[in-house]
């Protein structure tokens, strides 16, 4: 059966004309027309657009669609925007390579002296491709809504800044990004980004203020998750403005919570005696799974974040050299908080024993420092090992560098184990394996081996 296009002005009335949607995606579909077949042999044309969102689809749609009608018609050599946004790099490089300053159509009607817009129309009437559009701001500025430039933020504008996330924290990054778009779109709605007002930020800062002050029978958060969240639009804001070279105010600029000390939620130390007389007695955490429970213990005499030991490998492990010890790493697969995160750690008493017991690390647990964190709670609140409400995972970690405080341990060597950033110049090494190993033994408490059982 032959091929039968839709009538021209049809097909343009389609939003979603030569759109398709395989799972969850978009592809550009389209078939070459009969008079082009000659010069091009791509018969059914069939591109994949990498988003699941359709505004985002027809963005892509419309410049893969303009430029297959300027090549069919002949005069489409230098056209090789393949997405809107390109197409307008590609306008704005043009003018700026012909002597202007790249402007849309409107602002050149709207903001130019006669003699600057007919020297622009002498120029468009060049043979060099794209010129017409460069001079005469025939490409609009992209206008994608909140969601959607949320998505272009992930997907493109901000990929690098993801670069060596693993499948988690790409997760934790996503979830965290397009909630805060979502949060803003409740406020103020889903309108396009380079529309949002001083007044549209105003009331979003409004509406994270009644959170902060739990009105209207909302739960509390703290200053700073509710500056982590509406940083997130103005960082959203400001690289989508920069992505199209535009100098545009950033509404949400200079809008911040103060955050007051009484305010943060301070997760106390637990105190040595309680490590010892509870924690480290046996049968103490009760029906909890075993690499969790390694896992704790490893926390207690090397005071690393659980993120830390959850995800260590075979290779950073290194239970035979001379002073046995852990070392965390720059990895290809994950980021680390920090660069002072860097750091190896003599391992002593209980934390050793547990780690001899999970030489090649926990492979439940690994890259899934969440599901991790939600096991120890509930086996801290269930077994009656929180002293207070306050208290939490974290607390090993806060006692760690309070034993080291309390027995005198150098200011400079506290940072490098817990992988603080520290202020003061570093010179050398931070001191060598052993002379770390001995510095903590000072620290190092007893226990029964039976605690390793479980």
């Amino acid at each position: 059966m032959p091929f039968r296009t839709k009538p021209t002005s049809l097909v343009a009335s389609d939003p979603d004309r030569y759109l398709k949607r395989r799972g969850r995606r978009w592809h550009y579909v389209r078939r070459v027309p009969k008079h082009a077949e000659a010069h091009d042999q791509r018969g059914t044309i069939q591109v994949s657009l990498k988003t699941t969102s359709q505004e985002v689809a027809r963005l892509k749609r419309d410049a893969l669609e303009k430029a297959d009608d300027l090549y069919w018609s002949g005069v489409a050599d230098g056209m090789a925007a393949e997405t809107a946004f390109e197409r307008y790099d590609a306008a704005r490089t043009r003018a700026q390579a012909l002597g202007f300053d790249y402007l849309t159509a409107e602002r050149i009607a709207s903001t130019l002296p006669v003699e600057e817009i007919v020297r622009r129309i002498e120029a468009a009437g060049q043979p060099g491709p794209g010129d017409a559009e460069a001079t005469l701001g025939g490409v609009e500025e992209p206008s994608l809504k909140v969601r959607e430039a949320m998505e272009f933020y992930l997907e493109t504008m901000a990929v690098d800044e993801a670069r060596g996330m693993s499948p988690h924290q790409l997760t934790q990054r996503f979830k965290v990004k397009r909630h805060a778009a979502e949060d803003f779109i409740e406020v103020v709605g889903n309108k396009p980004v380079l529309e949002i007002t001083r007044a549209d930020a105003q009331r979003y800062y409004k509406y994270w203020l009644a959170r902060i002050d739990g009105k209207g029978g909302q739960k509390k958060v703290s200053a700073n998750f509710a500056n982590r969240n509406f940083g997130n639009m103005r960082k959203l804001f400001r690289t989508y403005a920069n992505w199209l070279a535009l100098d545009a105010k950033n509404p949400f600029e200079g809008l911040s919570f103060s955050s007051r000390k009484m305010e943060k939620g301070i997760v106390p130390p637990f105190d040595p005696d309680w490590l010892r007389d509870r924690i480290l007695r046996p049968g103490s955490f009760g029906k909890l799974n075993r690499e969790a429970h390694l896992i704790f213990l490893a926390l207690i005499e090397t005071g690393c974040r659980p993120s830390e030991i959850c995800n260590l490998t075979a290779e950073n492990i290194r239970l035979d050299d001379e002073v046995p010890h852990i070392a965390i790493r720059f990895r290809a697969d994950r980021q680390i908080k920090t660069e002072a995160s860097v750091r190896e750690i003599p391992l002593l008493g209980v934390s050793l024993a547990a780690l001899r017991q999970a030489p090649n690390g926990f492979e439940r647990y690994r890259d899934k420092e969440t599901a991790l964190s939600a096991a120890l709670m509930k086996s801290l609140k269930v077994n009656d090992l929180l002293p207070t409400p306050q208290h939490g995972v974290y607390s090993v970690r806060h006692a760690f560098e309070k034993r080291m405080q309390e027995a005198g341990l150098d200011y400079d060597l506290r940072c490098r184990l817990m992988g603080h950033a520290n202020s003061r110049p570093k010179y050398g090494d931070g001191g060598s394996l052993s002379w770390r190993r001995d510095q903590l033994a000072k620290i190092t408490l007893p226990f029964d081996s039976d605690v390793l059982l479980c």
